[in-house]
């Protein structure tokens, strides 16, 4: 089965996840799009002769919620097993991090000392890391807000509300490297491997868009559209 039939009348619906600036970012001065997802969207496109029609989105449980209502027809998330009753995936293109910041005074030091009682971690809601730490957490206690930057900035205005914030590594960077007043815990919450997805009543498809996801990685088309971002430091998926 071939990709043509994802498109619709000439066009492709793409979700794209804002909340995660490791993987896409919108210009605020002109609203220009960048990052490897943005460019596999466009890849995808030539391919099948789509016009893409980008559908932007905070972070990725709405992408997630929007997938019944044929929103889109394809987009860009973690793998994840909770996610499989709405969510079809290709093979994973990239691996990113998530992790945790702190304000200076806080006497946590590595990702490890999270997971203790009355610890208050916020994390953006049915985000990978917040699915994960759901089912592997014991005595975490999860702050859910809607979005990564809504919990950005809940940290930021509500000292009491949360010991930490979670993350991806490159969101967090980009909210908290150059405060004083934060720093990183050592480590990583959890490896992420991110894919192309398919709402699960298209998931006939899956086996062609790993068959694109794996030509792009072979061709050097992901480790370029990373660099070209800034990326560097990210993994392609093996």
């Amino acid at each position: 089965m071939t990709l043509d039939g994802l498109k619709r009348d000439g066009k492709l619906k793409v979700a794209i996840n804002l909340g995660n600036a490791a993987l896409a970012r919108q210009d605020e001065m002109t609203g220009a799009l960048s990052g490897v997802t943005v460019a596999l969207a466009r890849r995808l496109c030539d391919e099948i002769g789509a016009e893409p029609d980008f559908i932007l989105f905070e972070g990725a449980g709405k992408v997630v919620a929007a997938a019944p209502s044929d929103a889109w027809d394809i987009a860009f998330l973690a793998i994840d097993k909770e996610r499989a009753e709405a969510i079809a995936y290709s093979d994973p293109y990239v691996l990113i991090e998530a992790t945790a910041v702190v304000r200076q005074d806080s006497q946590l030091s590595h990702v490890d000392e999270l997971d203790r009682p009355q610890t208050r971690l916020l994390v953006a809601r049915n985000s990978a890391y917040d699915l994960y730490l759901t089912a592997n957490a014991r005595h975490l206690d999860l702050v859910r807000a809607e979005t990564p930057k809504a919990s950005f900035d809940r940290f930021r205005s509500e000292p009491g509300s949360a010991d930490a914030v979670a993350g991806v590594r490159q969101s967090l960077e980009a909210a908290f490297a150059k405060d004083p007043d934060y720093r990183f815990l050592s480590g990583a919450i959890s490896a992420i491997e991110q894919a192309m997805a398919l709402p699960v009543a298209k998931g006939e498809m899956a086996p062609a868009l790993s068959d694109f996801v794996r030509r792009a990685k072979e061709e050097g088309f992901v480790r370029r559209a990373l660099d070209e971002s800034g990326q560097n430091s990210l993994a392609v998926a093996p």
